[in-house]
């Protein structure tokens, strides 16, 4: 089954040439370079990646990738990012992009990058589709999670994070393996991140959230999680 890729850029001829470069890869590649059509397409093209430009007409990058992320639409997201907008770089991974590439760059790393994620969403979604530990059920594939049978409003990198955590269950987690294999970039510039999302998965999870049984911090090491 060939890949399909979505690329909204507004920049014509950055997009003509990612299309015939990917074209000529063997993906089928749709193309939009305007943000309220690129969103559409995004919505209803089944995409197996979008390559997203931050700035847009109509409807920028950011916005496109937090609406997708709120109608629980999991497509992998790969962002381009002007250099030095280090700001928004780290804002759009937070509301679930997974992975961004700085202007300008070259097709050989763009590929290599789209392949990475490529190969890690096959890995995650192939894996494990459901967990349950005490009064929290989580369904992966459906990216669905309750407590109690109440529904909790997880994001789609926080279902991704909790997922490898079920896949390692009882492993050491680094931060940096989590930057490098759910969020996927290796030059991340701080673990803040990383942090801020395990202290709200234990606010959602934990029925002590300042003594957590499930997701635990392993002194100088990273994170645990247990069931």
């Amino acid at each position: 089954m060939t890949t399909k890729l979505l690329i909204i850029e507004d920049d014509v001829s950055i997009a003509k040439g990612l299309y015939e470069y990917f074209n000529n890869e063997n993906y089928e590649v749709l193309t939009s370079h305007n943000g309220e059509e690129g969103y559409l397409l995004a919505c209803n093209s089944k995409a197996d990646l979008i390559i997203l430009d931050l700035m847009l007409p109509g409807k920028n990058g950011m916005e496109i990738c937090r609406d997708l992320r709120m109608q629980k639409n999991s497509t992998p997201i790969l962002m381009l990012t002007s250099k030095g907008d280090e700001i928004d770089k780290i804002i759009g991974l937070e509301i679930g992009a997974d992975d961004y590439v700085t202007k300008p760059f070259s097709l050989r790393e763009l590929s290599a990058r789209v392949k990475a994620i490529l190969r890690r969403n096959i890995y995650t979604a192939t894996d494990i589709e459901e967990i349950n530990f005490d009064n929290i059920s989580i369904n992966f594939k459906k990216q669905e999670a309750f407590k109690n049978k109440n529904p909790l409003d997880f994001s789609t990198m926080e279902f991704k994070i909790l997922k490898y955590f079920s896949i390692h269950e009882g492993e050491v987690i680094t931060r940096e393996m989590l930057l490098d294999e759910v969020w996927g970039f290796e030059n991340y510039p701080t673990t803040r991140t990383v942090d801020n999302f395990i202290l709200s998965l234990r606010k959602q999870v934990e029925e002590n959230p300042s003594a957590p049984k499930h997701l635990l911090t392993i002194h100088k090491a990273g994170y645990k999680f247990v069931k």
